[in-house]
């Protein structure tokens, strides 16, 4: 059975939709280069890629159905198919998995009651996996709309989308506020972000993101101090000013506010802790 034709957008979704696809296409030398922002924007009045969107992005960019299909199938960011105000994704990635990713995908899966990809009845969540974004510091993350939740837990992670579903006000952990996948899509397409001004108000990245750089800087690194015997005092080289190279920064004692990563929680380790030492491995036959 062919397949049949993708329905027309309204005259005035039309008007409205080709002002700000002339306005992508002005920014580019060839027209071509405006596909991938004229697919968020088609995204960003449905929630979705539809067959409308892509011939409307066809028409006006003088290509093929099939050439914008492809990049449209190709990209995971573009979604093929209804969904909800809210993408979660949760990371399962090899340091995010470890540190607690999969049974937060597991426990979240089981909460809202549906699979990878799918929305829930109320067309507010939609859940996935995602691949790694980038913030293994800050791990297990989950994303909201690409915005960032650090150092979830199963718990938190339910209580994340119980706020979204119930529309209570949520804030990522850095970056921008939040907002719909509407809105999101809008703003990758290239158009104002209304949250400007407020983009820094939940904070950057946090110490722990920040350590290379200071590295690199030449600075000396903060000590780290774990489970010390009680009353010892433990001076770490670079503890005291001597040592520390001209023109080097005093280590970083972050303040009590700062957003740290979970891997600057102590750790009880052979190494660390008291109660469980470890001398050297015995040579076989010793």
């Amino acid at each position: 059975m062919p397949e049949l034709p993708a329905p027309p957008y309204p005259d005035d979704v039309r008007a409205r939709l080709e002002r700000d696809a002339r306005e992508i296409i002005a920014r580019y030398p060839d027209s071509r280069s405006a596909l991938l922002p004229m697919l968020h924007l088609v995204q960003s009045e449905e929630g979705y890629v539809t067959r409308t969107g892509m011939r409307f992005c066809a028409e006006l960019l003088g290509l093929t159905t099939a050439e914008v299909t492809a990049v449209a199938t190709f990209y995971s960011m573009y979604r093929r198919r209804p969904s909800g105000d809210y993408q979660v994704g949760v990371c399962t990635n090899t340091l995010c998995a470890v540190m607690g990713g999969d049974a937060i995908y597991s426990a979240l899966q089981e909460h809202l009651g549906v699979g990878n990809g799918e929305t829930t009845d109320d067309g507010k969540v939609t859940l996935e996996h995602i691949e790694c974004n980038a913030a293994c510091d800050f791990a297990p993350v989950v994303m909201v709309n690409w915005e960032f939740f650090d150092n979830q837990t199963v718990e938190s992670a339910k209580r994340l989308v119980d706020e979204l579903r119930e529309g209570a006000e949520v804030s990522p952990t850095r970056g921008a506020p939040l907002c719909t996948f509407k809105e999101t899509a809008r703003i990758l397409a290239g158009f104002p972000d209304e949250r400007e001004g407020a983009v820094s108000a939940s904070g950057g990245a946090g110490h722990a993101s920040l350590t290379g750089l200071r590295l690199a800087k030449g600075e000396t690194a903060a000590p780290r101090v774990v489970h010390p015997r009680e009353g010892a005092t433990h001076e770490t080289p670079g503890d005291r000013p001597s040592d520390r190279a001209p023109g080097n920064a005093a280590p970083h004692d972050p303040s009590p506010g700062e957003h740290l990563s979970s891997h600057d929680a102590p750790e009880a380790t052979s190494a660390s802790d008291p109660a469980h030492p470890s001398g050297p491995v015995a040579e076989e036959g010793e």
